[in-house]
């Protein structure tokens, strides 16, 4: 298993900060960005001296993800509940995309991934197929209690048009029953 990245072993409340540093820049001055996020470092008491290229690379990482945020808030604020099942499938092929894209990555750096990461990954790409599931099933449950809910509402106007008319109250029940597909 190949080293963990030095970005990694830096304290997540510095790693916070130089993400606050990367988005305060527009996600450039790289090398600026490096030498006060290295001076940081220093003063904090940690040994670690990262290189522009991680830097480089995880400004991009940011401001993909970022990209990638904005444009899936931009997809939902225009879509409806019915197109939501639709963003599932694309996010679900965008993880795959991305997770093939990753493994080409490690695979042409000669790394490995590591377990962990794989376990995400596959818990993630579960997760939202079930969530997919599940908000398909609660749409055609929907779909189901309103149709019912209408049902019901024709077959009571049904029968009170056969009341007004003067039909007995077994003929009114007898269409009621009819309408909502009761057997009698």
């Amino acid at each position: 298993m190949p080293p963990p990245r030095k970005l990694d072993l830096v304290p997540e409340e510095l790693v916070a900060r130089l993400k606050q540093m990367l988005s305060d820049r527009g996600f450039s001055d790289i090398v600026e960005v490096t030498e006060e996020f290295n001076t940081m470092l220093e003063v904090d008491g940690i040994q670690i001296r990262v290189g522009k290229t991680a830097v480089g690379e995880f400004s991009k990482m940011l401001k993909d993800q970022r990209e990638a945020f904005s444009m899936a808030e931009t997809l939902l604020s225009d879509m409806d509940i019915e197109a939501e099942s639709d963003i599932h499938r694309t996010l679900m092929n965008m993880i795959a995309v991305s997770a093939m894209q990753m493994m080409r990555s490690v695979r042409e750096q000669d790394g490995h991934l590591d377990p962990a990461s794989l376990m995400n990954l596959g818990r993630m790409l579960k997760d939202l197929m079930g969530s997919a599931g599940l908000r398909e099933k609660l749409l055609a449950d929907e779909r189901v209690r309103v149709a019912r809910e209408a049902t019901v509402k024709a077959a009571e106007a049904g029968a009170k048009a056969a009341r007004q008319a003067g039909m007995s109250e077994e003929l009114e029940n007898q269409i009621k029953a009819e309408i909502l597909g009761i057997e009698t």
